[in-house]
């Protein structure tokens, strides 16, 4: 080989190993991308399935549930946005002394921030007891449920939700919460307004007032939903409520819309709503005989006697009969009446409410039930 040849191949030989550094770093590059997009997916995949839905999720972990087992758990409980990503932080997340018991999450978790606790066994998230807010239940009902569970007396629970500052202090935190609620005829400020549904009762949720906003939270959800709707209305929200709160106690889920629409035509022509529901209320019973005596009560929320709505609502109610008033059922009744049976029967003339009754009675024993 030439002195020129050797000349040539040791340029190539130097200019070879200039590029060896440029590919390292091509691929260091390449593998950093990799990495990060990894790291992108890996984290977005455990975040919360819905940010700031504070909703409860009771979610029962077994004995002797593995980690795979529990992404499958909180899965199926909609927990979870990305399974896959989900078991991958399952394997890699060090989760060593998992504790099986039932926990109260909520779709605004992150999925390591649940399984964080479940391997803590966090007590501020296990679920020891559950308070039913019933459909159609009187604030009383509801402070004697309450106070199966809670240490407090129903007197106490009672007499917080009585006490004005107290209530003045929810005024304006909720927006749906008016200065009618303290109305010198209102029975009791809170009734009708703590929505009815069933409450996981926690460590952060276990005293009266955390109890309440939790409940409050919830009509909060719901009328906030249904905003526009009830702008678009004559009612304020104390009215909505008061007068769905009626149609609650008068009739089931279905023929709400028919009760709803014949209590407005009701309205329409200046006539009393006509409602025992609300005679009943003021004795604090339910009940279908009403005595002479109870009928001539002189309460305003006797709508037997006075035209127009009572003072406030006289249960709490869920979002269905709230829906029945909002979007009533046009109809030209002014008379309904509800059969031992359940069936609703409805009249234009007080000759056609009367012909219903006198058909379809209720029995010694229909009124003993």
């Amino acid at each position: 080989m030439s002195r020129a040849s050797r000349n040539a191949s040791s340029e190539n030989t130097v200019v070879k190993k200039k590029k060896k550094p440029l590919r390292g770093l091509l691929i260091l590059i390449l593998l950093l991308a990799v990495a990060v997009g990894f790291g992108g997916a890996y984290t977005m995949g455990l975040r919360a399935v819905e940010p700031g839905n504070e909703d409860p999720v009771m979610v029962e972990i077994p004995n002797g549930s593995g980690a795979s087992m529990i992404v499958e758990i909180l899965n199926d409980a909609g927990l979870v946005r990305s399974p896959f990503w989900a078991k991958v932080n399952a394997k890699l997340g060090g989760y060593n002394s998992l504790q099986a018991n039932t926990y109260v999450f909520n779709k605004g978790m992150a999925f390591n921030q649940m399984m964080n606790i479940i391997n803590e066994g966090n007590f501020d998230y296990i679920s020891k007891e559950s308070i039913e807010v019933k459909d159609g239940a009187r604030l009383e009902q509801v402070a004697a449920a309450m106070s199966e569970q809670l240490d407090f007396s129903a007197d106490e629970i009672m007499a917080k939700w009585s006490d004005k500052e107290y209530v003045k202090e929810l005024i304006d935190k909720y927006w749906f919460l008016t200065d009618e609620v303290l109305g010198k005829d209102v029975m009791y400020p809170l009734e009708g307004y703590l929505y009815a549904d069933t409450y996981f009762v926690t460590t952060d949720n276990s005293t009266i007032e955390g109890f309440t906003e939790m409940c409050l939270d919830r009509m909060d959800e719901e009328l906030s939903a249904r905003k526009d709707a009830i702008e678009a209305t004559d009612y304020s929200v104390h009215e909505l409520l008061t007068l769905a709160s009626i149609v609650n106690k008068e009739a089931m889920a279905e023929d709400q819309p028919g009760v709803a629409g014949v209590f407005k035509n009701r309205i329409s022509e200046g006539m009393s709503l006509g409602s025992d529901v609300t005679v009943c209320y003021i004795f604090q019973e339910d009940r279908v005989d009403l005595k002479q005596s109870q009928l001539d009560s002189t309460s305003p929320y006797n709508t037997r006697k006075y035209a127009g709505l009572p003072p406030g609502p006289i249960c709490q109610v869920t979002g269905t009969p709230v829906d029945a008033v909002l979007n009533p059922e046009s109809n030209n009744y002014l008379f309904f009446y509800a059969g031992p049976d359940g069936t609703v029967y409805y009249g234009r003339t007080e000759a056609e409410h009367a012909a219903s009754v006198e058909a379809h009675p209720w029995s010694e024993e229909d009124l003993a039930q």
